[in-house]
């Protein structure tokens, strides 16, 4: 149950809404200085407008200075712009003198003149920056000078001699740049193994000044807390003030729609004030007529019956949930291209039409039956309204610290804004209860237990007291005196790794914790290869990009898999080599003489062999939940890597950079549905489990289940046989084995059937009929398949008063049917699925306007044989 509701606070007489957790402007007069600066760099040849917020290459792009950064190899080309120092400037007039000047977010290494003094400096991206100023009468001269962070971050990694930091500088494969763990900005922006090399700079949040004249209210935040015993809610209510001098006020505190308020008196003293009070709420749980945002959370590490080691799941208003979900990265290498006044409207994000960005990505998360996403700790910490949209869907989030892959310096300075970059996030984002846990970062416990920087061992005490200090005694103090969950890493042991002091052995034990895991050579048909791991929060495969996403960033000379622009977009090393050779295990490759119909029958090929891939990871997770062999299962949690793209490349993203589907997620929206079977062979046995999420069937006693399991020919669409389970009592947030049989038995009772002539489709049904997606279990490799042929699939285009819808008519058995619209923007209601009827219609929303003549032009539909 997630709760819902709005805190209205009064404060000496002047009334506000708590809704998402930061305000500003209480007694305050506020001037934006957001809009039009001027841009230049340091000899001056380049002067230009810039908007505000904003970054440089967006400024240099919109006004012609460059071409779209993501075209080509643009990346490389335009590696000049972070190598210069640039200038912002602006000039405004305001009759208070004495204000504050307030910079929501610089990007990153920057000095404030105010008329010609210097007021300040900056050097984290991620902190709030407020510095007290005299203003005179007249224009006011505003400058902020940005240092080069490339150079920057070179010059801290000199000036730390002691002993060396590691990566100094990314992989070769990904054209990036050096020493990006020196330097608090988004990691990813050096380069990573899915995105570009764009470090960026800039005022990439709001500017603004505020003047006061006795009191500021800075910020308010508030976390509901749930007293078990007495079945009671409050909310616990900080805000934060800053006073000219000492005043007395009252605070008011109500929920209207709940009923309760409360009044206090307090004191301001002069200077900062954080001042916590508590409501106590009269609440009727009447969720038919309300919904309001509080619930509780417990991550629960705890001894496992017939296992060794600790549970690790999450209990969400008291019932443990499985998560399933995936990984957040960076929606742009710009982040004010996806600034919320943009949000709303298509706009044009360098040639791409990108159609509601966030809450577009946020709502197919929700459409692919997702309820939790993990946001990486390489990119930043999301803008407010990303987790507003978080807290309307009920997405839960796991939120990292921004620390990624790499060790980090504990110098003084780094550790104090180190210090108030967390201090600020954490406040700012405690509100917002889809955030259910906070972890330190990404995958440096890992990289420290196994070596991944060839430390000798004679240092690694050296390394080790390093990261104690930064994410125990800083980080995780600061966490913690806030009430906020936290643990130090991810993949990590929990519990386990804080009693091997803080870095075990083995991070990746199956029996504590979460685990990654990536493996590209096995073969990701056989379940055997995956752990069963207590929490998987992050695994996967890549794929390319469909060619309608690839095409406005290209010419003709790159449409090949082997064009040095395939080459140069592949930021993983042998990365697309191995995705042919794991497609090559089970599918033949394309082999069309025509080479540009080769090289999008090889781009379908790599998704289809994605969408396998992770499906039946997923399911093995799945299925996992409730069962324990040799020690290892209770797996609760399945956060695939990754959801969405930074630009348009080789990724293992379900979501395309421009919000389309891959055929992974539209498999999501099955291997994440509510009610699953999934079926799986062992010893030659056909083993099929129906997966039933805990809120999927409220009633404790769980409900009569039954399997009919239908066996097709390849060769014909009409059914050979089709078996039925006995009806089984299937209880909620379980796994339970529901069909069982040899599969020679199976095949012998089905006529003339063979593992290489059949294959196998199965659905759940109760008693009022079909629950949840259908599956299908292939006998063998789809390239061993006998009688598969040429589907010769056709389709018709119609529109009714729903929507636009498109009837398919087959010859044949049809797998990995792939509907692509091309450039019209939307999704199709199904795809990537098998035909194993001569007729289907999906629908298609559209997210432009769009007609059936258009869509009838631009639709293109492949299955298996047709890249043959």
């Amino acid at each position: 149950m997630t709760l819902r509701g709005n805190i209205f606070i009064f404060v000496s007489g002047v009334f506000l809404c708590l809704f998402d957790g930061v305000l500003s402007g209480f007694l305050t007069e506020t001037l934006s200085l957001n809009g039009k600066w001027s841009l230049s760099n340091s000899n001056g040849s380049l002067s230009l407008p810039a908007e505000v917020p904003g970054c440089v290459h967006s400024a240099l792009q919109k006004q012609g200075f460059i071409q779209d950064p993501y075209f080509r190899f643009n990346d490389v080309s335009y590696r000049w712009i972070a190598f210069d120092n640039w200038t912002y400037t602006t000039t405004f007039n305001v009759s208070k003198q004495k204000v504050l000047l307030v910079f929501d977010g610089v990007d990153t290494v920057a000095t404030i003149w105010l008329n010609g003094v210097i007021v300040g400096n900056t050097d984290n991206m991620f902190c709030r920056y407020v510095f007290r100023d005299t203003l005179k009468d007249g224009d006011n001269v505003l400058k902020v000078s940005l240092s080069s962070p490339v150079l920057y971050a070179s010059e801290q990694r000199e000036a730390h001699s002691a002993y060396r930091i590691p990566p100094e500088c990314p992989p070769d494969v990904q054209k990036g740049e050096c020493h990006v763990n020196f330097i608090r900005k988004e990691q990813s922006s050096f380069s990573w193994d899915w995105g570009p090399s764009f470090p960026t700079m800039g005022l990439w949040k709001g500017v603004q000044l505020e003047a006061f004249d006795v009191l500021q209210l800075v910020q308010v935040s508030s976390v509901p807390l749930y007293n078990s015993s007495l079945s009671e809610w409050r909310v616990q209510v900080e805000i934060l003030v800053d006073a000219v001098q000492t005043t007395n006020g009252q605070i008011t505190l109500s929920i209207p729609e709940l009923d309760s308020e409360q009044t206090f008196h307090t004191q301001f003293l002069f200077g900062k004030n954080k001042n916590t009070f508590v409501l106590h709420i009269n609440m009727v749980l009447d969720t038919s007529l309300l919904q309001v945002y509080f619930r509780t959370v417990e991550l629960v590490q705890e001894p496992i019956v017939r296992s060794p080691g600790l549970s690790f799941y999450f209990r969400i208003n008291g019932k443990p949930i499985f998560l399933k979900g995936s990984n957040w990265i960076p929606a742009h290498s710009f982040q004010d291209q996806i600034s919320p006044a943009k949000l709303f409207q298509p706009l044009f994000l360098f040639g791409l039409l990108c159609v509601f960005v966030l809450r577009n990505l946020l709502q197919s998360a929700v459409d692919a039956n997702m309820n939790t996403l993990r946001v990486w700790g390489g990119g930043v910490y999301e803008q407010d309204l990303f987790y507003s949209i978080c807290d309307e869907l009920g997405i839960m989030i796991w939120q990292d610290f921004m620390f990624a892959c790499a060790m980090y310096p504990t110098v003084d300075d780094f550790i104090q804004t180190v210090r108030e970059e967390v201090s600020q996030q954490v406040q700012r984002l405690k509100s917002h209860p889809s955030i259910i846990i906070w972890s330190g970062n990404n995958e440096n416990e890992a990289a420290l237990a196994t070596d991944w920087f060839n430390i000798p061992a004679s240092q690694r005490p050296v390394y080790i007291k390093d990261y104690v200090m930064l994410y125990v005694n800083n980080i995780r103090k600061i966490v913690q005196d806030v009430i906020v969950r936290f643990f130090v890493s991810s993949p990590t042991n929990g519990a386990e790794s804080e009693q091997e002091g803080w870095v075990a052995a083995n991070p990746y034990d199956t029996h504590y914790g979460d685990t990654h895991f990536y493996s590209y050579i096995l073969d990701c048909w056989d379940w055997r290869t995956f752990p069963r791991t207590r929490f998987a929060s992050e695994y996967g495969f890549q794929s390319w990009p469909s060619f309608s996403t690839l095409q406005p960033v290209s010419i003709k000379e790159d449409w090949s898999y082997n064009s040095n622009f395939t080459s140069h977009r592949q930021h993983h090393e042998d990365g697309n080599r191995q995705m042919l050779l794991q497609a090559a295990l089970h599918f033949n490759l394309p082999n069309s003489t025509d080479p540009l119909k080769r090289f999008t029958d090889t781009l379908y090929i790599t998704q289809v062999m994605q969408a396998q891939c992770v499906k039946t990871q997923t399911e093995f997770y799945r299925r996992s939940q409730t069962e324990i062999i040799e020690g290892e299962g209770h797996t609760m949690g399945a956060l695939y890597w990754q959801l969405n793209d930074i630009w348009q490349a080789p990724s293992w993203s379900s979501i395309e950079f421009g919000g389309k589907w891959k055929m992974l997620h539209y498999f999501a929206q099955n291997f994440f549905a509510d009610v699953l079977p999934v079926g799986f062979e062992d010893a030659d046995t056909l083993f099929i489990l129906c997966c039933l999420r805990p809120e999927s069937r409220p009633d404790a006693q769980g409900c009569g289940m039954f399997l009919p399991v239908t066996v097709y020919s390849w060769t014909h669409l009409d059914p050979v046989c089709t078996l039925k389970s006995d009806p089984l009592l299937v209880p909620g947030g379980s796994a339970v084995a529901i069909f069982k049989q040899p599969v020679a038995a199976l095949l012998a009772g089905c006529g003339h059937c063979t593992r290489l002539t059949c294959l196998l489709t199965f659905h759940l049904e109760d008693s009022s009929g079909q629950q949840g997606p259908a599956n299908h279990h292939f006998l063998c490799s789809p390239k061993d398949a006998q009688g598969l042929q040429r589907a010769n699939i056709t389709a018709k285009v119609q529109e009714d008063k729903t929507g636009l819808t498109v009837t398919l008519h087959s010859a044949s058995v049809a797998p990995f049917v792939w509907l692509d619209a091309g450039n019209i923007p939307g999704r199709f209601s199904s795809n990537g699925f098998l035909m194993v009827s001569r007729n289907m219609t999906v629908s298609f929303k559209a997210w432009r306007p769009t007609s059936v003549a258009e869509l009838s032009r631009s639709l293109t539909i492949t299955s298996l044989t047709d890249i043959y």
